[in-house]
């Protein structure tokens, strides 16, 4: 049998099972907690996670990275054990417990067997509740950090990152600066600043536990008002749940950040994007996955199969309680640098102009709905999709209703998507590559005004 005659046979894909988002249900307890609770009958591991109101964008702006270094240092000793104990007393449990700090909350993470529920909610709780921070502890992580921020500046793929944060965005933004902290403020935490951090976070009525797993049976709001009921409010009113972050845009720039004898150039293109809460998010996320979201993307076709200059390429918004960046991002070989530049410009131009194809649109929202459903096969991911409702104050059937939204969108208004949303005017271009390489070809494409950043790499040397 040839190989065309094997083709022919292939079977095609058959329509979308249907399938719905878990249902999930709400109690509030007297202290104002919100718990939420999703039953999976048949994952007996379960997830919890604590969403604490109040992440790095909404720290002091000469203490940024504190919320960060705080959820790092959470676990490193409680009022009742210290690193080592407690870390002993979750192993004996099967559990896993960690915390992470975003822009807009802190949220402090379980996973357990579900005949160790109880418990390790005790340790959920003391974690949360009554860290110690012990100050050797958190100088020791402070002092990471600070080692990190050294080696990212040798890594052009985080460099490239925070220059286009920092240009794409006005001075004073949050979204500009660096989560976790830079050169400047990092130095000045220490002990006394990560618990007074910790004290603004203990608010129960702008908190929310949210718990998915196998639990039948299982008594979630007793255990959860057993362990977290006594939960007084904290010294310092939390922010208020859903405040938005400032997200004014900088002025469209052409930036390049020197390394001599770099052999690609990382690029970003883009702009100021768009808040998650807004009315044609579907039409954008297609839109998106058809600019450059997926392995026949426009994006991908040309830079990557036409003209290889790239592995691979893509773009995107980075929705946000406020408006995150919306960015094409990509590494190139150095000589191909400006007509790179000028190809990708030409499609974001193009997204916009050219009408969207039928077969394109077909392809974006077979992808989005097949694989939306492998999204939550486990308990802690539809706990991290719920959390996205409760973040991002969106309804209660977003997730249920996604596919049959995204399954019904037309050419027309993915097409009105790309013209409210992406606008050439505002790109700025971040770039990490060799200046005296790619300096002439980008003069000659006339984008305007080039910033050229010069600085010094550390060593292997140096960093030692």
């Amino acid at each position: 049998m040839s190989g065309l005659d094997i083709l022919a046979r292939r079977p095609a894909p058959a329509a979308p099972r249907e399938y719905h988002f878990p249902r999930f249900e709400r109690a509030r307890l007297a202290n104002d907690l919100t718990v939420i609770t999703a039953h999976l009958p048949g994952r007996p591991l379960l997830a919890a996670q604590l969403v604490l109101e109040g992440g790095a964008g909404h720290e002091p702006a000469d203490l940024a990275g504190v919320t960060a270094l705080l959820a790092r240092a959470l676990p490193e000793g409680t009022a009742q054990r210290d690193a080592i104990a407690f870390v002993e007393a979750t192993e004996r449990l099967g559990a896993e417990l960690h915390a992470e700090a975003g822009w807009e909350t802190v949220a402090v993470t379980l996973e357990v067997p579900r005949r160790h529920f109880g418990p390790a909610l005790a340790l959920l709780a003391e974690l949360a509740l009554q860290p110690s921070f012990p100050a050797h502890e958190v100088e020791r992580l402070r002092d990471e950090r600070l080692n990190d921020l050294l080696q990212s500046t040798a890594e052009p793929r985080r460099r490239v990152e925070r220059a286009f944060a920092e240009t794409i965005y006005a001075p004073g933004v949050p979204y500009g600066r660096l989560l976790g902290g830079d050169e400047a403020s990092v130095p000045r935490l220490d002990r006394v600043a990560v618990a007074a951090r910790h004290a603004t976070l203990l608010d129960p009525s702008a908190a929310t536990l949210i718990v998915a797993g196998d639990l039948e049976g299982l008594p979630v709001v007793t255990l959860v008002a057993e362990h977290l009921g006594s939960w007084p409010a904290g010294d310092s009113p939390a922010v208020a749940p859903g405040t938005p972050l400032p997200d004014d845009a900088g002025s469209p720039r052409l930036v390049l950040v020197d390394r001599p004898g770099s052999p690609q150039s990382e690029l970003r293109i883009g702009h100021v994007g768009l808040p998650r809460r807004i009315p044609d998010f579907h039409a954008v996320a297609v839109m998106s996955a058809i600019l450059g979201g997926l392995f026949n993307s426009r994006l991908q076709r040309l830079l990557r199969e036409e003209r290889g200059y790239t592995y691979g390429i893509g773009a995107g918004f980075d929705f946000r309680r406020s408006a995150g960046p919306f960015a094409v991002r990509t590494a190139v070989q150095t000589e191909v640098t400006a007509p790179a530049i000028a190809d990708i410009l030409g499609e974001l131009r193009r997204m916009r102009e050219a009408p969207i194809e039928a077969q394109e649109l077909r392809d974006a929202r077979d992808f989005l709905i097949g694989v939306f459903p492998l999204r939550f096969e486990a308990a802690a991911q539809v706990v991290g999709a719920i959390t996205g409702l409760v973040v991002h104050g969106l309804p209660d059937d977003e997730l249920d209703r996604y596919r049959q939204v995204v399954a019904a969108l037309t050419e027309e208004e993915v097409h009105a998507a790309a013209l409210a949303h992406v606008h050439p005017d505002a790109f700025s271009i971040v770039m990490v590559g060799d200046a005296e390489r790619v300096v002439p070809g980008l003069e000659a494409t006339g984008l305007g005004p080039l910033e050229i950043v010069r600085e010094a790499v550390p060593t292997v040397a140096e960093e030692a």
